[in-house]
């Protein structure tokens, strides 16, 4: 069975009433309604940004970092010698 049985959700929306008054609550749901509207569209925003388009330029190679020791990208270090050698 489900987690809220038909009882739980008539006592849940007799509390509301007795909270909210019947007067608001069709005001707050028509709010969520448009809160979850605007959520959706926003979401729906952000996975359309995040998926490369056709038309976009293509990305500039990745550039290696510096190491913490200072050592430019793409150069070997003392220690790198020595184990070759």
């Amino acid at each position: 069975m489900g987690f809220m049985s038909p009882w739980h959700w008539a006592i849940v929306v007799v509390v509301l009433v007795l909270l909210f008054g019947a007067k608001k609550l069709p005001d707050m749901a028509r709010g969520l309604g448009q809160s979850l509207r605007i959520f959706k569209s926003e979401v729906k925003e952000m996975q359309k940004d995040d998926q490369p388009s056709a038309s976009a330029a293509p990305a500039e190679p990745q550039r290696e970092l510096p190491s913490a020791d200072g050592e430019q990208p793409g150069t070997s270090s003392n220690a790198d010698a020595k184990k070759s050698a």
